[in-house]
């Protein structure tokens, strides 16, 4: 268990594995690394995307950005590269060819490659000079950019959110004669539907519900931090802590409903699933004859009607950039009402709190025809934790693992598996400082 441990800490993240994409390097280089950096034109905004990773498709860029830039801002050129081997923070830095605008995950490359390669930039006061109206952006997105630092820096604007919903199969649901979930249920309540709906018939196991541990405990909805706000080191074993883990301990401990994957809903013996919105489309590409639904995330009775904290991409403007205001300005395009709704008919959760921009949801896929989508929308987000105190090292903490002892064959309790989680990652924040004195 240990080594499972250990080398989670160091090699495994929650958010990458969950995104499916490749993650960016370990080793940041620092941007003094090219003493002759090339000059771009005065007319052109370099744009550097890691995640979403569908942008690494330059046909994607072009239909949901690329366009709209274009007709915006005619006498701008946009050049947009994805991050991919030799594309990487490392590569473009060596080289000397700064991004101006970074879109990028919120929360674990904000702090492993823009602050650790001091590309960080403050755009506090160009949202002031331009009168960008923050408030109109979803409150726990915009707190989750200002909780970065104490002093409430902004270095970053929210741009893109991975909502999770519960999914669920009408059919098994109508097959054991079970009414199907509503928006605004609890943890309890669908724990009393996943007793119901795991069965065992003949050869065929139905599992009633699986929650992947790791987006679960990463965006958990009761705010609880992994590391102390205060000093460095962990704070796992706590009491919101063990609320969290003994809430979905209890679905795995059904007989037959043991964990397996999220994934396994597109084969059709999973009555309820809880994932990202964009498998809507995935799940319905794998097997079109899936006749399910949606309907909002399960809360906590104690927190009603809240889903997990932001699970999201930001737009964030390089200190080394000489076109800040050009770049705040496409920002500000990206993030109008205008551009929101077109990106809300592609199935992309916005930042922007706008009816028309909801309503405007998955217009463009017939893949969500028929769907309740609107219960994407039915909750609000959990509020991220505060900011933790200047100089604490950040180190990845990879939530997922606090639930091998529990879920893989291993019988230790809550408490132990959390007390032994806590423990190995204050040893990795140790190692980090070490490394980095």
């Amino acid at each position: 268990m240990n080594k499972i441990l250990k080398s989670s800490l160091v090699i495994a993240s929650a958010v990458s594995m969950l995104a499916g994409c490749t993650s960016s390097p370990a080793n940041p280089v620092e941007p003094e690394a090219s003493k002759n950096t090339p000059k771009s034109p005065d007319n052109e905004i370099f744009i550097y995307t890691v995640y979403p990773a569908f942008y690494a498709k330059e046909e994607v860029f072009d239909k949901q950005i690329g366009q709209y830039l274009k007709k915006k801002f005619p006498d701008i050129t946009i050049k947009h590269v994805h991050w991919d081997k030799g594309r990487e923070y490392k590569d473009l830095i060596a080289a000397g060819t700064i991004p101006d605008i970074i879109i990028d995950n919120a929360r674990m490359n904000l702090q492993r490659y823009i602050i650790k390669n001091d590309l960080q930039y403050d755009m506090t006061e160009l949202i002031k000079k331009y009168n960008f109206d923050t408030s109109k952006l979803n409150p726990a997105a915009m707190a989750q950019m200002k909780n970065v630092t104490p002093e409430g820096k902004i270095y970053g604007l929210p741009f893109q959110l991975s909502d999770l919903v519960l999914f669920y199969n009408k059919d098994i649901f109508d097959k054991f004669g079970v009414d199907y979930p509503k928006d605004g249920m609890t943890y309890d309540e669908v724990y009393e539907l996943a007793k119901k709906l795991t069965r065992v018939e003949g050869e065929n196991t139905y599992k009633g519900y699986q929650q992947h541990p790791g987006l679960y405990m990463t965006y958990n909805q009761r705010s609880a931090s992994p590391l102390s706000l205060t000093e460095d080191k962990a704070e796992l074993n706590t009491p919101e802590w063990k609320i969290l883990v003994d809430n979905l301990r209890r679905f795995y401990e059904i007989p037959a409903n043991q964990f397996t994957s999220v994934d396994d809903f597109p084969k059709g013996k999973m009555a309820m699933s809880v994932h990202v919105s964009e498998k809507i489309i995935q799940w319905y590409e794998q097997n079109k004859n899936l006749n399910f639904d949606i309907a909002s995330m399960p809360s906590f009775s104690d927190l009603p009607n809240t889903k997990a904290q932001p699970n999201m991409y930001s737009a964030y403007i390089t200190k080394q950039s000489t076109k800040k205001d050009m770049a705040f300005q496409v920002i500000s395009y990206l993030l109008s009402e205008e551009m929101q709704i077109e990106l809300s008919k592609e199935g992309i959760i916005g930042p922007l709190e706008s009816k028309a921009v909801q309503e405007a949801f998955g217009k463009n896929l017939p893949q969500m025809q028929g769907k309740h989508t609107q219960a994407i929308f039915a909750s609000k987000n959990a509020m991220p934790p505060a900011a933790r105190a200047n100089g604490l090292t950040y180190i990845d903490v990879p939530a997922h693992i606090v639930f091998q002892p529990l879920i893989f064959g291993e019988s230790k309790d809550s408490v132990t598996a959390l007390r032994m989680v806590e423990e190995q990652t204050t040893k990795g924040i140790q190692t980090e400082k070490a490394a980095n004195k």
